[in-house]
């Protein structure tokens, strides 16, 4: 039997993939842990007891709870607020919101003089029917104004008014893209698509001309109530044009009443009878036969395009002069003015509308990217990029092409490429489902119509919904299948953008993430902080069928130093949501208080050892904590001025008795459980492995800083002197502490490091001794 001394210099691997068990021969192994639950790695090669969690207020809801997403806004350099987008629903198809404002970790109260901690807001139906899905939402913002997105509602903004207390709520009023669905060609000699006889004369060859034609061809729409209809015919009001075919090409649309919601084309219409008939190019009936309560709408030609045959000229109608004339902007010249264009030789080319609409979707996603808002796909355009006027944010309207005019183009691959996501970085980058793209610009000129070009940069594919995050230059975004972390970034090397997964070795971690936050480096003490919100589960912290559910995977990044060191976090309950207010660290929390569930609004607050905790620092007059209501039932820890107290059961009244008067500080909150494993003893020998020799820890000794406990493979250790419960305070201690007497052989001989009680902890490196036989 001989004795091996080995030393763990630093943890900055973080905890490993359990498939990696037998990878002795990488140097990670050495430096990772097979187990790190509620702890955080230090830049500096350390481990440290999480932070606890701060209570800050219970997310009330009205009718139905369907969900909450935590938006960060960035007022001013000095101030930065939460926003907590509530999500509750009354009747179901009637999407409500609620909004509280956070700012310096308290709620604020009395928004707009209501005398509520909250401004409501109801955007409408949704566009599927269904409750609004919080996941879906996507966010950008401009000076004092926060943009959100989401494909099922039209997109809305979130304002800061003359004070902190003044907010407003409203629909962004967006000139919204055109697009053609459903294009129709009509001339005077179509079939399906006839429209009434006139020549057109144009009096410019091009830039902004007027069309005057020689009988009644071009209409401004209508609206009424029908007289009645059939399954493939709506019999328009009597008041309606009396020129046959004038509405061919033209959505009808019904709005109210019988049928609402329908909308088809009209192939043909009788000017006398009133009768339109609806395309088969459309289903060829009304799903809903209208009658004499639908009330339709019939849109007008301005925004649909007049085509000369011959290809001598193109112009988008801008408005309606009269059933004769039209003004519009040439997008090919016409070949010569005020000279008529025959009746067979021009056609009207129907079927553009709104792109963005109740039928048709809402905008996914946005950014601000070189002076213009970029929105990337819709629920019916999903591959399309739209790029808004140069300083005309909300102008999505095209017009000549000239180089501040908005833009349109779409991703024109071989696979579909739906965009989830954009980020203005180096580039324009642009995450899709299959692929990532960014738009080059070639010696920095600036993007315009006539220049932009979309690349493929990796061929990785982004999951739906998550918004990437920015880190030391590179964009960190969740693959599609949503089982790694890549960085975007672009290679001096290759000169061209790579996509490096960033969690290989501990890919477990991740489990059906629902979402990215990104805590940059305030210091040089400290990493990023990348967390990755995990779906939820029953199951809880490990389950050998999917891993880790229901926690956040914590992820310490430094770039410099070649440094991601995971870990997992969990909490009693499921972590719902998480942001990043600058530099603090919202959580949404789902717990179970008296057999209900609650959601509450909680932060991580390195002055805090426990969960859902309140602090009171003074002055005091009892021997009690007040205001933990919230965990009414639970069995809580009870912290006063490092003195470890009897756990209590928190009453009704929320008043939980303290084992003395503080002096400086007390605590109260939920426990939360610590442990890191080391990984399998190997020392790698010259002579070979030891794997298959069993193994005993003989001694170990951890270099500790400013700890106050700590147990070893179960074995609590004593730190100086740690006084027996209600006794005094626990003291902290700085440096290496030996611990002996451990017995028992095995094949792994791993140390578990786990907290007896719920105080600082942290732990710079391991040194240990291990006896191997046979």
């Amino acid at each position: 039997m001989s004795r091996i001394q080995q030393y763990q210099s630093n943890f900055t691997t973080g905890e490993l993939d359990p498939l990696l068990r037998g990878r002795i021969d990488l140097k990670q192994y050495y430096s990772g842990v097979s187990v790190a639950k509620n702890v955080l790695f230090e830049p500096q090669g350390g481990f440290s007891r999480r932070p606890g969690l701060k209570f800050v207020h219970e997310i009330a809801t009205s009718g139905t709870f369907y969900g909450v997403s935590l938006i960060p806004f960035e007022f001013s350099t000095t101030q930065n607020f939460l926003i907590v987008l509530v999500l509750y629903n009354n009747n179901y198809l009637s999407g409500s919101i609620r909004v509280n404002v956070i700012r310096n970790q308290q709620v604020l109260t009395n928004l707009n003089g209501s005398g509520n901690n909250y401004v409501a807001y109801a955007p409408g139906s949704t566009t599927d029917g269904q409750p609004i899905d919080s996941k879906k939402f996507s966010y950008t913002q401009s000076a004092d104004t926060l943009l959100v997105f989401h494909e099922n509602l039209p997109p809305f903004k979130i304002v800061r008014g003359a004070s902190d207390t003044q907010w407003t709520i409203s629909a962004l009023d967006i000139t919204f893209p055109k697009h053609a669905f459903t294009l129709t060609k009509v001339s005077s000699s179509g079939t399906d698509y006839a429209r009434p006889t006139a020549t057109i004369t144009p009096d410019a060859v091009e830039g902004s001309i007027t069309l005057t034609a020689s009988a009644t061809v071009f209409h401004n729409g209508s609206t009424g109530t029908a007289q009645g209809g059939t399954s493939t015919t709506i019999t328009l009001a009597s008041s309606d044009s009396g020129t046959n075919d004038i509405y061919n090409g033209a959505y009808v649309t019904i709005t109210s009443g019988t049928g609402s919601g329908q909308k088809r084309v009209i192939r043909d219409y009788n000017g006398s009878t009133k009768v339109a008939t609806i395309s088969a190019g459309f289903p060829n009936n009304w799903s809903t036969t209208p009658d004499s309560t639908s009330v339709y709408s019939i849109n007008s030609v301005v925004d649909q395009y007049v085509n000369v045959k011959n290809g001598f000229g193109r112009l988008k109608i801008v408005e309606y002069v009269s059933a004769t004339s039209v003004k519009g902007l040439s997008f090919i010249p016409f070949y010569e003015k005020d000279v008529a264009i025959a009746s067979d030789d021009w056609e009207l080319e129907y079927g553009y509308e709104d792109a963005w609409s109740d039928d048709r979707g809402y905008p996914r996603t946005a950014t601000f990217h070189e002076g213009r808002l970029y929105i990337g796909g819709s629920q019916s355009l999903p591959n399309v990029l739209f790029g808004s006027k140069v300083g005309d944010f909300l102008n999505f309207s095209t017009a000549e092409g000239l180089d501040d005019d908005a833009i349109q183009v779409t991703l024109g691959t071989d696979s579909v490429n739906a965009i989830n996501a954009l980020r203005s970085g180096r580039d324009l980058q642009i995450f899709t489902t299959d692929a990532e793209f960014f738009v080059p610009q070639a010696d920095l000129d600036p993007i315009t119509p006539s220049n932009i070009v979309i690349k493929s940069a990796t061929r990785r594919g982004s999951k739906p919904f998550i918004k990437p995050q920015a880190a030391e230059g590179g964009t960190l975004f969740i693959q599609r299948q949503g089982k790694s972390i890549r960085e975007m970034l672009f290679s001096d090397v290759e000169l061209s953008y790579v996509a490096n997964n960033i969690s290989l070795l501990s890919s477990h971690l991740i489990v059906d993430p629902q979402k990215l936050a990104l805590r940059a480096a305030t210091d040089t003490t400290e990493g990023d902080l990348l967390l990755v919100l995990n779906g939820t589960s029953s199951t809880g912290y490990r389950s050998a069928s999917t891993g880790f559910t229901g926690g956040l995977a914590a992820f310490v990044l430094n770039k410099g130093q070649n440094i991601v060191a995971p870990s997992f976090l969990e909490t009693d309950g499921d972590f719902i949501d998480v942001a990043v207010d600058l530099d603090d660290i919202y959580v949404v929390v789902k717990r179970t208080i008296n057999s209900a569930s609650r959601y509450y609004l909680e932060i991580f607050d390195e002055d805090f050892t426990t969960d859902s905790a309140e602090q009171d620092n003074g002055p005091f007059s009892q021997a009690a904590q007040q205001g933990l209501t919230h965990l009414q039932g639970k069995t809580v820890k009870v912290i006063r001025d490092d003195i470890i107290d009897s756990d209590q059961v928190v009453p009704s009244n929320g008043i939980v008795p303290l084992g003395g008067t503080p002096t400086s500080y007390s605590e109260v909150g939920l426990n939360y459980s610590v442990e890191v494993k080391t990984m399998p003893f190997e020392p790698n020998l010259p002579s070979g492995t030891v794997q298959s020799q069993k193994r005993r820890i003989v001694e170990v000794t951890p270099v500790l800083y400013r700890s106050q406990n700590i147990a070893i493979n179960g074995t609590q250790v004593s730190l100086t002197t740690l006084p027996s419960v209600g006794t005094g305070a626990v003291p902290t201690f700085t440096g290496p502490k030996k611990t002996m007497g451990f017995r028992g052989y095995d094949r792994d001989a791993q140390i578990t490091i786990t907290q007896t009680q719920p105080v600082f902890l942290t732990v710079l490196s391991l040194d240990y001794k291990v006896a191997v036989g046979q």
